[in-house]
């Protein structure tokens, strides 16, 4: 038993963790809870349970239930749960303080393994923050190709949310619908990226080669084949009276907690903030074309499913639009600081080869400056700051990943429910624990 004991010890995550009821003073208690910003000012309706009626139980890191290696605790009086507290650090991989140890041109290889479910979107910030340091002007070309994969990555992110909390709630059906939806999306990143998966697709200076081949038909496809997927989804699901009773209801929370946590994008907008970054302060062109912002009414469980399948719809609409105004030209800046000259070039010309070589082995220098770029994931605000010290690499590197915010939520909406909840609250959250802990 002392061994036993001793093991627990070394692998404790000190203050990440609950602590027993006796040993936690009323505020600790408060937060805890979930209580504070409900405007409690001290625990009422559980100070009656004594410690000997409560059991502090673990939850993950497993796959699926906790959408990763995130490890939950909850206090449980019966089945209800008391306090919960999710405890992060499992998948700590250190990126941003590698981003200093790699130039420009290789940290987009770095940043797009965060949100592994929506790479794109992680270079596409860490891009426009060098760019803006740079002073460089991208060409319009480029900036509606980085519109038009970002969107279908944002298709490929919710229909995997889709795939997921429909298995979290024993819908099989849909977890393989979704996955369906997932895999031609990842076919056809495939076609235009070389890669399945972390793209390093968008660079700093524009997207790394042209659209392919072939690529319009696949897309034209996808527009007339997905709305009337997207009509069953919501036959199967948003009129089902099982998944109505376990969404509706469960995981409330309000405009006001999710303004003082810093939670954003679908969760934000399913508790009926209008806001979103496309619409609000518009990057690429966005501006030019027509979309809605989806809110929700009850902030719980439903609504956030049910912005997100809207979602879609609209990420549907935009990339159809971006279909009728994509222009001819470059996909890259051709300022010769950023971008390495033609292919053909280097065959001619010894200065040509040169300057490749040393654009891929030193990088390029980035005059000195501080900046903070955001975009709207599909998870909320994805935002970039940038530390730049006139040399080839960052002096600091910070994302703000959506996920780690939204996490934060996870012991308001779990407050006084039920733990058969816990798994369809926290796959409402829908976090990616790789930008959590990056």
């Amino acid at each position: 038993m002392t061994e036993v004991r001793a093991h627990a010890a070394r692998t404790a995550e000190g203050g990440q963790e609950i602590r027993d009821r006796a040993d936690t003073d009323a505020r600790e208690l408060e937060l805890e809870m979930g209580c504070v910003l409900r405007g409690v000012e001290h625990v009422t309706d559980d100070e009656l349970v004594t410690p000997d009626e409560t059991m502090i139980i673990n939850m993950g890191p497993q796959h699926p239930s906790t959408h990763g290696v995130l490890r939950l605790q909850m206090e449980l009086a019966g089945e209800t749960v008391l306090r919960s507290k999710p405890i992060i650090g499992y998948l700590h991989t250190g990126i941003e303080k590698t981003a200093e140890d790699l130039t420009y041109l290789q940290g987009s290889t770095n940043v797009t393994r965060m949100d592994y479910l929506a790479p794109l979107f992680n270079v596409l910030a860490f891009s426009l923050a060098t760019e803006r340091l740079l002073g460089v002007e991208i060409p319009e070309r480029a900036q509606w190709i980085r519109m038009l994969v970002t969107e279908l990555n944002r298709i490929s992110s919710h229909s995997t949310f889709l795939a997921t909390n429909g298995m979290d709630l024993a819908s099989t059906t849909m977890m393989i619908f979704g996955f369906r939806e997932r895999e031609t999306m990842l076919r056809l990143f495939e076609k235009i990226t070389g890669l399945r998966m972390n793209h390093n697709y968008i660079r700093p200076g524009g997207v790394a080669a042209d659209l392919p081949h072939g690529w319009r038909d696949d897309v034209l496809h996808l527009l007339e084949q997905m709305p009337d997927q997207l009509d069953d989804y919501d036959t199967l699901f948003t009129n089902q009276p099982i998944w109505r009773e376990r969404s509706e209801g469960v995981g409330v929370i309000g405009p006001k907690a999710c303004l003082a946590l810093g939670v954003t994008g679908p969760m934000l907008r399913a508790a009926g903030v209008p806001w979103d970054l496309r619409r609000d302060e518009p990057y690429l062109f966005y501006d030019q074309v027509d979309f809605d912002v989806i809110v929700g009414t009850y902030g719980d469980v439903f609504d956030r499913y049910a912005v997100r399948i809207n979602e879609l719809r609209e990420s549907l609409k935009i990339v159809r639009q971006v279909l009728e105004k994509l222009p001819p030209g470059d996909f890259r800046t051709q300022d010769k600081k950023v971008t390495p000259p033609p292919r053909a070039r280097i065959d001619e010309s010894m200065e040509a080869l040169i300057h490749h070589f040393k654009l891929f082995t030193e990088g390029f220098k980035v005059p000195e400056g501080e900046v903070y770029v955001p975009v709207e994931s599909p998870r909320g605000e994805l935002g970039c700051y940038l530390v730049s010290d006139g040399t080839a690499k960052p002096y600091r590197l910070h994302m703000r990943d959506p996920s780690f915010y939204n996490l934060q939520t996870l012991p308001h909406l779990m407050h006084g429910g039920l733990v058969a909840d816990a798994v369809a609250v926290i796959s409402s959250v829908d976090p990616v624990m790789g930008g959590v802990d990056r």
